[in-house]
């Protein structure tokens, strides 16, 4: 099967994913070893270099994959459409990729310490809840719309990892280094306000009294 453009930048985001994970969480010992390692050869000693710019700017580096893939998520979806390459496989792809990406990188910031535990299983919970939602509606032939709280929920995401993992950049550079902590609020209730709105459009779309 060919893919087409969309369906390869969704794909793209995926594995971008795994990249922004180990970019987060490698420690930063590991980087000072590898980075030792590679100069006592001065064939390479240029990727030593290289390691030690990535560790130097690690938190810089961490969003610029983030951000390229998050606008991915958009521009698959532009493409798709103005092309006229909407596919069942895009369809299925297209959602997956958006919660592995936003997933990964809360997980993440839960093993770095600047995301409370307790606020991200809130907004995890929030998608699978969702997800769940929708699987069952789809199972009966029914679509629940999209609510415009989830599309306002999607860009706080976007904006609280981005604030998230920057926090120590922000705190060395200006004293704004709970910015973070404060989208990550704003993202907890547009994903509880979002829940709720889409609990409303599933218990009035489906009947869960029928065998259907």
């Amino acid at each position: 099967m060919r893919l087409n453009l969309p369906n390869t930048l969704t794909l793209f985001r995926i594995f971008l994913v795994p990249l922004l994970v180990v970019v987060l969480l490698t420690p930063p010992w590991t980087t000072a070893w590898v980075r030792d390692q590679v100069h006592d050869s001065d064939s390479i000693a240029w990727l030593g270099d290289l390691v030690a710019w990535l560790a130097t700017w690690r938190e810089l580096v961490a969003v610029a994959i983030f951000l390229v893939a998050a606008a991915t998520d958009w521009l698959d979806g532009y493409l798709a459409r103005k092309r006229g390459e909407v596919t069942t496989l895009g369809t299925l792809l297209d959602p997956i990729a958006d919660k592995l990406l936003t997933v990964s990188a809360f997980i993440a910031l839960v093993e770095l310490k600047v995301a409370p535990a307790w606020m991200i299983v809130v907004i995890v919970g929030r998608e699978f809840i969702v997800s769940g939602m929708r699987s069952i509606a789809a199972s009966r032939g029914l679509v629940i719309a999209a609510s415009p709280w989830g599309k306002f929920k999607m860009a706080s995401q976007v904006v609280a990892i981005t604030l998230l993992i920057l926090t120590n950049t922000l705190e060395r550079w200006v004293p704004y280094g709970n910015l973070g902590k404060a989208a990550l609020w704003v993202v907890m209730v547009l994903a509880i306000v979002s829940m709720v709105h889409y609990l409303r459009g599933f218990f009035r779309t489906v009947d869960l009294g029928s065998d259907r």
